[in-house]
């Protein structure tokens, strides 16, 4: 067998490994105006996903009384004030629509905002980030301690950190299946193992998943595993804002001392010093001033780090820092910065955005809570009564989606001539059944509607149902057809 040799020109062990093993990440303690932000979101969504289910808003006798909760045996979703059925899931489709354009639009004033400061992979890996540095000390330390033998007061710390690590993670798998259920209830159920075994299953899949993402995965989730840096890479512009290292101003690079000798004779000096401290802080450890790369988050940690730097050494602060190549060439060129927050990108994803507010705000305060679906009999279609008269049968479906019961009435609008009954409605007044609704409930009725054989009637006949609340007025219809055999 003849075997195919590469053109000698081509070395390949020059081009490396298509896939490089993991390094280790040690991302270094830093404080400043981003960190400080991240600080604040930090607290903020945490806050808001672990004591949110434990807020209680009052919707009336029998209601849940949940400000948040997703009922899955009753069919309902509670958010405060809104409550959504299961016929309503056009909201959620909305709400789909709205947190996409969210994201393009953020992603096109300032780059990846989300996955920086919100992401929950970023404020998780955070959190355990900072209980690493609690137990084991900050990155020195712990490149120390692993390059050493293990010792049994190490061994102690490391374990006190994946202890805490997995009460985080225990947390947040419990605190996501509070949702699904009245939360001071379920807290009670789980702690007397009376819970669903469901509920169990959830927080085990949920505390290993948080665990293993967020305190050992941590950059290779961003890196890897989330689709976003590719979106993003193909959605940003030239004028999108990014953290930026900017190399018209730090290049070349060179020692405080050696810069000081080479400005006095007259020679171009960068600011940069070549201090990697911006690598340190890095939580995927890339190095910002090799330009934009799919690890960088855009946390702004490098930014913090090198200001304090940029400090120390008496020079001007934002050598990295929130900016566009456009801006590094014209500074080069000896002219102004531009920015260009408000841009047609820019006002085509607000202006989407405020419409699909704008109809999913109507569509909510003008959405009726009495509703109705017709369904007509498939087998007879219809029937000839031994008078010469004509039957159809239909299924009325009655939805109140209000708190309480109420009566309804029945009319119909078609055939000349046409008599409804409802089985099991009120006959008291003629040819308007009423009908007692359950509150927040479905009801099924059986109908029948008879008119008059008429030789000059046409084979199928529109008929419209109407129903009409008698106490509030509020009224809702269907339209169905009237079938001639």
């Amino acid at each position: 067998m003849n075997k195919t040799v590469p053109p000698d020109d081509l070395d390949f062990d020059e081009e490396g490994p298509l896939y490089v093993a993991r390094k280790k990440v040690y991302p270094q303690k830093v404080s400043g105006t981003f960190r400080r932000i991240k600080w604040g979101l930090m607290a903020f969504c945490l806050g808001v996903y672990y004591l949110l289910p434990f807020v209680r808003w009052h919707r009336g006798l029998g209601a849940p009384d949940q400000a948040v909760l997703i009922d899955f045996p009753n069919r309902r979703f509670y958010f405060f004030f809104i409550e959504l059925w299961p016929q309503e899931v056009y909201y959620f489709t909305g709400l789909l629509i709205l947190a996409a354009l969210t994201l393009f639009l953020m992603n096109a004033l300032g780059g990846r905002i989300w996955c920086g400061y919100l992401c929950p992979q970023t404020v998780w890996t955070d959190l355990f980030y900072a209980v690493e540095r609690w137990t084991e000390g900050d990155r020195r330390e712990r490149i120390k301690a692993d390059a050493a033998p293990m010792t049994a007061a190490r061994l102690g710390r490391r374990a006190l950190k994946h202890f805490i690590w997995l009460m985080i993670a225990w947390w947040t798998g419990g605190a996501w299946v509070l949702y699904f259920s009245d939360a001071p209830t379920l807290v009670k159920d789980l702690a007397t193992f009376q819970a669903p075994a469901v509920a169990y299953i959830w927080i085990g899949i949920l505390t290993a998943t948080t665990y293993v993402l967020a305190g050992h995965m941590r950059e290779q989730v961003c890196v890897y595993m989330c689709p976003w840096p590719r979106i993003q890479a193909a959605l940003t512009d030239e004028w999108a804002l990014n953290v930026t290292y900017k190399y018209d101003r730090g290049e070349p690079r060179c020692s405080v001392k050696k810069a000081v000798d080479l400005r006095a004779h007259g020679e171009k000096v960068g600011d940069c010093i070549d201090c990697n401290q911006c690598v340190a802080v890095c939580p995927t450890g890339i190095d910002i001033r090799d330009g934009a790369q799919l690890g960088c988050i855009q946390c702004g940690l490098c930014i913090d780090a090198c200001d304090s730097v940029m400090k120390k050494v008496g020079r001007p602060d934002r050598l990295i820092g929130y900016d566009n190549d456009i801006n590094v060439q014209r500074r080069i060129a000896g002219k102004k910065e531009i920015f260009k927050p408000v841009r047609a990108r820019t006002i085509v994803y607000a202006g989407v955005i405020a419409v699909v507010c704008s109809v999913m705000l109507y569509a909510l305060l003008t959405r009726s809570l009495l509703d109705l679906n017709v369904l007509h009999d498939r087998n007879p279609v219809a029937v000839r009564l031994s008078d010469g008269s004509i039957r159809n049968g239909y299924t009325l479906r009655f939805l109140n989606k209000r708190g309480f019961d109420r009566v309804v009435a029945v009319d119909i609008d078609g055939p000349p001539g046409a008599k409804i009954h409802v089985i099991g409605a009120d006959s008291a007044i003629p040819d308007r059944p009423m009908i007692v609704l359950g509150r927040d409930s479905t009801t099924e009725m059986r109908v029948l509607v008879t008119v008059p054989f008429n030789e000059k009637a046409d084979k199928t006949v529109p008929i419209k149902f109407r129903v009409t609340d008698v106490g509030l007025g509020e009224a809702t219809s269907a339209t169905d057809h009237f079938v001639v055999p």
